[in-house]
């Protein structure tokens, strides 16, 4: 037998089915943020650099991509802008960091707290809208692929669901989180530039001996890391969004370095850490109203605030037995 919803309707096999299948496509939406997030700290900290701004260049893309898009009509026009202004950002953390040797958490901090007031401050005096940018239609948002025979496959029972509902009907900025995940792999495992990207996170006077240059290094580790922010940041304001609203991020910048961490500086784990966040929000989302056996109908405040509870509880039962790479946040002076 079913089990009744919250309008008294049985959920029978087949529709708690389609259900699991809806969330787990909601989870790979909102994981997808999270996922090029949590690959751009990864980047940065394999390298040396400790990079709380995550959340502050995500922002600043959100607000560049979709300003750019509501001017132009062009969501691709929006990417490059947001992945242009995430990169200054990123390459100001490693001027202040990298050249300057300054303290790499307070300048995270910094460019989170300057991007937070001056994206409102700017949509207000560019759009008049109380820090939002206008509602963006068409060619200024990215659309959702469909795959080939939805409509035919689509009747079919269990591969059916899973072939319109879970893999098709998703934007190309999702498919791309997903792809980047074994690339950003291939690089730091099967790449010389990975090689010595992760030997100048752990012993950069070593990498220094052998005449490379550190700084190099991580400035371009630096580059990688404003890219992905740069496509986070597009994402959520011209993909799974419509517009840029004030502080749209939520954290999520934080939430990634909690998966980063918790996935010990590898992109699988991390990536696989970023979808079970990615699950606790989509849950909340459809779970509203609903009747659940022997427990009833849940609060949503309680699941919403599930994916900040799992953070705090992750960080403090595994943040002991992770080991950051051991030239993390320690500022590289060159011995003469």
């Amino acid at each position: 037998m079913g089990s009744p919803n919250g309008n008294g309707v049985v959920m029978d096999l087949e529709g708690a089915f389609l259900l699991f299948v809806l969330v787990l496509d909601s989870t790979a939406r909102v994981a997808v943020p999270l996922i090029f997030c949590a690959l751009a700290g990864l980047f940065a900290e394999r390298s040396g650099v400790i990079d709380i701004g995550l959340e502050g260049k995500m922002l600043a893309a959100a607000f560049a991509a979709a300003a750019t898009a509501a001017v132009t009509q062009s969501s691709w026009i929006g990417l490059g802008a947001g992945v242009v202004v995430s990169i200054a950002f990123a390459m100001l953390h490693g001027f202040a960091c990298i050249t300057h040797r300054g303290s790499q958490v307070v300048s995270g901090l910094a460019i989170n707290i300057l991007v937070s007031g001056l994206t409102v401050t700017l949509g207000i005096a560019w759009f008049h809208e109380g820090g939002q940018t206008p509602l963006l239609v068409d060619d200024a948002r990215f659309p959702p692929i469909e795959w080939p025979g939805t409509n035919v496959v689509g009747g079919v029972p269990i591969i059916g669901p899973i072939y319109k509902e879970l893999l098709s009907g998703h934007n190309v900025l999702v498919y791309l989180a997903f792809f980047v995940v074994p690339l950003s792999w291939w690089i730091l495992y099967r790449t010389r530039f990975g090689l010595r990207l992760r030997a100048v996170g752990e012993n950069p006077t070593a990498v220094d001996t052998a005449g490379i240059s550190v700084q190099w290094l991580r400035y371009r580790a630096m580059l990688l890391c404003g890219v992905l922010c740069g496509l986070a940041g597009t994402y959520l304001s011209t993909a799974h969004g419509a517009s840029f609203i004030r502080d749209m991020t939520a954290g999520k910048g934080y939430i990634a370095l909690a998966a980063m961490i918790f996935g010990k500086w590898r992109p699988l784990p991390a990536m696989l850490a970023c979808l079970l966040f990615g699950f606790l929000d989509s849950v909340a989302a459809r779970l509203q109203g609903v009747e659940l056996p022997v427990v009833g109908q849940i609060p949503v405040q309680f699941i919403q605030a599930l994916p900040y509870v799992v953070t705090v509880i992750l960080l403090a039962g595994f943040i002991g037995r992770a080991v950051a790479p051991k030239a993390s946040g320690i500022p590289y002076v060159k011995e003469r």
